[in-house]
């Protein structure tokens, strides 16, 4: 089985397992027990995977917060910052269309309690209209949260240049980057950031964890999703998973190491896999044809046959989705290649495949005979079928 769909979620990496492992085991303690060795043992775990995770964004440990993913993250960032500030200010809460399903339907949740969601268009090529952004902060702003990389497309947002617009105007400026951390070299410090997003599955660790970075200084306030007993600062309540955040330090310790040379690997696979299929399906059109975007992204619109027709006839041998993971029970075309402008009919026809740690140069090869020779065959159906 040949796996590709890495924008979805990723393999654990062995050497988090094994960061993971001893603390399902011998050390079970509770981190929030203070008056033992294995709440000592399991505290200490969680505060080094807590630095791990800040140094690979370029935070202070103080300012990561363990939530159980990127979609509580982005609620708690979008959700906690909007009710803390309550209606006594501005009340604009701007977005992209092509966001992820979980800030879409937070910012238009808050509409429900007096916000005024704004979700603006994209360019065709994905990126953010940053005139059009520009235009919509001069009307006084609370917050703007638009993500780092695409999860369907794996286009780049000039996040700096983003964050930047919202400081001027005086907004808060919230990042999702759940698929960028680990892949990408990401400052939050000096690029402005005053919240981001991440999650530990879609950098080879384990399901069930992320974080939320929040800022200090200037110190960015929040209200809590749900009440308890008051970890994480009073921001997220809840005993913290030691294992899962063990696994999570150690994948983050392991991309700040490792993401130059993966980041190139993905590059060179991923053109390897473009050439290929272009050999045997000339006709082939990237969703994103050229950078910014995430080195192993790739979102590819097929001339004679349906994604789920293609998935359907690889799905013994090889892993691929037709968008995001969040939303693949859905009948409707993908909101995120709609708002690009693609046509139903178009988006219909387009595969997201992701390129991994664990990638090799076979699979790329076998993966692209096996897409190449399934489309050859949908093909010539298809064209028995048509009428004469």
């Amino acid at each position: 089985m040949i796996y590709l769909d890495n924008l979805a979620t990723t393999q654990p990496d062995p050497r988090v397992l094994a960061a993971a492992e001893p603390y399902y085991r011998e050390m079970f303690g509770n981190p929030h027990s203070a008056d033992h060795y294995m709440g000592w043992q399991a505290g200490k775990a969680v505060d080094t995977a807590r630095a791990h995770v800040a140094t690979l964004i370029g935070a202070e440990p103080r300012e990561i917060v363990f939530t159980s993913g990127a979609t509580e993250a982005n609620n708690l960032a979008i959700k906690g910052a909007a009710r803390f500030a309550g209606l006594c200010g501005p009340r604009r809460i701007v977005t992209l269309a092509t966001e992820h399903k979980c800030v879409l339907e937070t910012v238009r949740d808050l509409g429900a309690e007096g916000f005024e969601p704004v979700i603006l268009p994209v360019r065709p090529d994905g990126l953010a209209d940053l005139d059009a952004l520009e235009a919509a902060l001069r009307i006084p702003t609370l917050l703007v949260s638009i993500m780092a990389a695409n999860n369907e497309t794996g286009v780049l947002q000039d996040i700096s240049a983003i964050a930047s617009l919202a400081n001027r105007a005086g907004a808060l400026f919230h990042t999702d980057m759940a698929q960028a951390a680990g892949k990408i070299p990401i400052d939050v410090t000096a690029s402005g950031i005053h919240l981001a997003s991440l999650s530990a599955h879609k950098l080879y660790g384990p399901k069930g964890i992320g974080a939320l970075y929040v800022r200090r200084r200037p110190r960015v306030r929040l209200k809590p999703l749900f009440s308890g007993g008051g970890q994480e600062r009073g921001l997220r309540s809840g005993t913290i998973p030691t294992p899962l955040a063990a696994g999570f330090g150690e994948a983050c310790r392991l991309a700040s190491l490792e993401l130059a040379q993966e980041a190139a690997r993905a590059a060179l696979l991923r053109d390897r896999l473009i050439l290929r299929l272009q050999s045997r399906i000339p006709a082939l059109v990237q969703t994103i044809a050229t950078p910014p975007q995430l080195p192993g992204a790739l979102s590819l619109r097929f001339p004679h046959a349906g994604a789920m027709d293609l998935i359907a006839a690889c799905a013994k041998n090889l892993c691929i989705s037709a968008g995001s993971a969040c939303t693949s029970a859905e009948i409707a075309p993908s909101h995120v290649l709609t708002a690009m402008g693609l046509s139903a009919e178009q988006a219909s026809r387009t595969l997201r495949l992701g390129i991994g740690r664990f990638t090799s140069a076979v699979d790329i090869d076998q993966a692209a005979d096996l897409l190449a020779d399934a489309h050859q065959r949908l093909a010539h159906l298809r064209h028995a079928e048509t009428p004469a």
